[in-house]
């Protein structure tokens, strides 16, 4: 076997699986279609461990494009010591008329360094981003939600006569509201003033 000192890897990240490409360091090598395997932390331990068997010594160079399947990948390749590169999608160097990026071409770019990583933020970091979005998310829904119920209220002729909705005093008089000439009515307005 050769002696090889640096192997790269690309993954084509998918949520059941990913697909694995490598590319020898040697001038004119290039890229070849390792396989499909299942998206779990097991298999991506298996498969450096395959790569750390076949080529003695070498360090292994692992790239993927950021994507649903966010940081784990990096941080798993990373705590295991290899090193690991996450690219922005658009930063992916594209020849021209091939719109399709494949395993082999991140393996084939990290090679030759055409690939610019970005910041992988820690996890701290990443779960106050997590938390912002949710929050984010949950604002936009109460507001939507109150949008639909003010809509509701209208169309069914019901009136406040007060000025500051959802307030104390509204929420009063909303709970109180008992004409619901239907039950698909009354499960509406239930679903829009309880979410």
């Amino acid at each position: 076997m050769n002696k090889h000192s640096m192997i790269f890897i690309g993954l084509d990240t998918h949520k059941e699986f990913h697909e694995v490409a490598y590319c020898e360091e040697q001038h004119g090598a290039t890229p070849v279609h390792y396989g499909r395997i299942p998206s779990s932390k097991v298999s991506v331990k298996n498969l450096l461990r395959q790569f750390k068997s076949k080529y003695l010594g070498a360090t292994l160079h692992v790239v993927y494009e950021a994507g649903p399947c966010r940081y784990w990948i990096y941080r798993l390749i990373t705590s295991l010591g290899h090193y690991c590169y996450v690219v922005a999608p658009p930063l992916i160097p594209k020849k021209p008329g091939k719109r399709i990026k494949t395993d082999r071409q991140y393996a084939s770019s990290l090679k030759s360094e055409d690939l610019t990583p970005i910041y992988v933020p820690e996890p701290e970091d990443e779960a106050v981003r997590d938390l912002s979005r949710a929050r984010e998310a949950a604002m936009k829904d109460l507001k939507e939600g109150k949008y639909q119920l003010k809509a509701l209220l209208l169309r069914n002729n019901i009136r406040y006569e007060a000025t500051a909705n959802r307030s104390k005093k509204h929420l009063r008089w909303l709970e109180r509201l008992d004409d619901h000439s239907t039950p698909a009515l009354f499960i509406t307005f239930a679903k829009l003033l309880y979410p």
